[in-house]
């Protein structure tokens, strides 16, 4: 139960920022891309500023959840040694798959404007998109493996691997997936509304403010009817059942 409360208490704070991170890098593509497509700098001033915020959100998120792969081995080191040939493999994936996506290409989208012709610095908000979701990914799908565990058979107490596709996507995966990026693709829709509302109460009627206001809105309306879907087609059936 400490072990418990000590993991919970660790991610209890980092959660909040990869949430923030994962729909936010693509709302930075669709701002990169909108520049691109019409020529309109407000655009590229939204990029700009909400860069900015990413890079915030993902330094804070970061740093303290750095010791929670270290916490699966000191708090829980006996489920650790039964599972540790699937655990370990899937958080591998996800460092060298996503993990150095989000670590390497950051730095071109904060300072590499001036100094890299501009599908450079777009081809980085997108690998920085990509790692972002490609981390979500691995971490869920080891998440969802501890609850709905499959492609493994045990041998003398430790788990070895007969599909790694079963491993991959269990059965609690999609819906897991799915929740995790509606809530990240929500929560960043009333980020960018709400923070842009609240420049406009403080008198800044910028034409980027309009745009990332108008973006947040839009996102907010198909991310509430997904939810509600959601909640029909997965809620619903299991409480009547």
């Amino acid at each position: 139960m400490l072990s418990r409360i000590q993991f919970a208490a660790n991610i209890t704070f980092p959660i909040l920022f990869p949430t923030i991170t994962i729909a936010l890098a693509w709302v930075l593509v669709f701002f990169k891309w909108r520049c691109t497509r019409i020529g309109d700098d407000a655009w590229m001033r939204a990029y700009f500023f909400w860069v900015k915020v990413f890079a915030l959100s993902f330094a804070l998120g970061v740093v303290p959840g750095i010791t929670m792969p270290f916490q699966f081995g000191t708090n829980w080191p006996g489920f650790m040694e039964s599972v540790g040939n699937i655990a370990g493999p899937l958080l591998a994936h996800e460092i060298v798959t996503a993990f150095f996506l989000e670590a390497v290409f950051p730095g071109i989208m904060l300072f590499g404007f001036r100094k890299l012709p501009g599908w450079a610095q777009t081809g980085a908000t997108v690998a920085v998109a990509v790692g972002t979701l490609m981390s979500a990914f691995w971490i869920l799908v080891l998440n969802s493996w501890m609850h709905t565990p499959q492609g493994f058979g045990m041998r003398d107490g430790v788990a070895h691997v007969t599909s790694w596709f079963e491993v991959v996507f269990n059965p609690s995966l999609p819906y897991r997936l799915s929740h995790m990026l509606i809530a990240s693709g929500r929560t960043v829709a009333f980020l960018l509304a709400g923070v842009s509302a609240l420049r406009w109460l403080m008198g800044d009627r910028s034409a980027e403010l309009c745009k990332a206001l108008r973006t947040g809105v839009m996102m907010a309306a198909p991310e509430s009817l997904a939810i509600i879907l959601v909640g029909v087609l997965v809620v619903v059936p299991v409480i009547v059942a």
